[in-house]
């Protein structure tokens, strides 16, 4: 297939497009390759997919309308993943316009070009954080969530909603993923895992919210991108149990799912640094805080639907997942005693 992936400079964007590639599809790569956070990173993540013949990049924003459409009557993509997005709920609080402009504006973009070029299936990033303070545990894509605690939140809500407006109105297949802390190699510099590794190597203090005792359902890189990828590969219909007057937020009459994408295993902050002071051979010096607005004290994903309907099923442990992170960041940054790492599945 002729398969388009925005974000594809960005960390589960490259790793999708790469998992196409070496499956044989045709990746058509779109990112506008931003400086939110270190662009040599993101370069050299595109170099790495260059060297598949079946491989084209653009770089196109999002919230460029008629960049957009042009790329689209171009590439011709069959099906479509947008994993373009300003990321980030902290940032959020700094910069609410880079939200709007890419994850709103850039979202109805998109789904105007798979509109009008009858793209087969979109499928697109949605977040755990669409749960806001949701004390039921674990998170369900029957709960509602209607109380987003951050604007990124509300405009990954925003983007499910659009996505089955046009679902309804046009018969476009959409199916949204509600990602749960992805980590893993080639990850965002932005994320605790990269945050607290570089500190800890650089003997800095680190800076611990809720003082350690958030839960987050940490889910390794390649699980997730099974998920996406088998998820890709099965283009929803209308839901012939679907009944109006007793509605799911999960389904429809029309073409549309949701799905929770997490690896079903909540764990603690403190247990996380530990995995890294123990890969790393040296402790961390934290700088324990309360929490911070905008975040949430934990996350835990029911994926019972994704089971069902593409067999999702992670099996990458949170130690044999932050050893895989941690060798590529020591290797890649060249830091850190190779010696002085241990094994972290004891």
């Amino acid at each position: 297939m002729n398969i388009m992936v925005t974000g594809a400079a960005g960390f589960i964007g490259y790793h999708v497009a790469r998992r196409l590639l070496e499956r044989g599809d045709a990746v058509v790569g779109v990112d506008n390759v931003n400086d939110y956070y270190d662009v040599s990173l993101k370069e050299a993540r595109l170099a790495g997919l260059r060297a598949y013949p079946g491989f084209a990049f653009h770089r196109v924003d999002l919230a460029d309308r008629e960049a957009l459409a042009r790329l689209f009557e171009q590439a011709r993509p069959d099906r479509v993943v947008n994993l373009a997005a300003q990321a980030g709920v902290r940032y959020s609080l700094q910069n609410p316009h880079a939200y709007v402009d890419s994850n709103l504006v850039g979202f109805v973009n998109i789904l105007e070009g798979c509109r009008h070029h009858d793209v087969k299936h979109l499928v697109y990033a949605s977040s755990s954080s669409v749960y806001g303070n949701n004390k039921k545990l674990p998170f369900s894509v029957a709960d509602s969530v209607d109380h987003p605690i951050s604007l990124y939140a509300a405009t990954k809500k925003a983007n499910e909603l659009m996505a089955h407006a046009y679902s309804h109105l046009y018969g476009l297949p959409t199916t949204g993923l509600r990602f749960f802390t992805v980590y893993g190699p080639w990850g965002r510099p932005d994320m605790a895992c990269f945050l607290f590794t570089k500190a800890i190597l650089e003997d800095r203090p680190i800076d611990v919210y809720n003082y350690g005792k958030m839960r987050r359902d940490f889910t390794y890189i390649d699980d997730i991108v099974t998920g996406v990828v088998r998820t890709l590969d099965t283009i929803p219909r209308p839901d012939e149990n679907y009944v109006p007057e007793r509605p799911m937020p999960e389904t429809s009459s029309a073409p549309y799912r949701v799905y929770n994408i997490g690896n079903h295993r909540s764990v603690e902050l403190n247990y996380f640094i530990e995995l890294i002071e123990r890969g790393l051979g040296r402790k961390a010096r934290k700088n324990l805080l309360p929490m911070q607005p905008g975040d949430v004290e934990a996350t835990y994903a029911d994926i019972d639907a994704l089971q069902r309907d593409v067999d999702f099923r992670p099996n990458t442990p949170i130690e044999i997942g932050m050893e895989r992170f941690l060798e590529w960041y020591c290797g890649y940054y060249g830091v850190g005693d190779s010696a002085s790492r241990r094994t972290l599945k004891a």
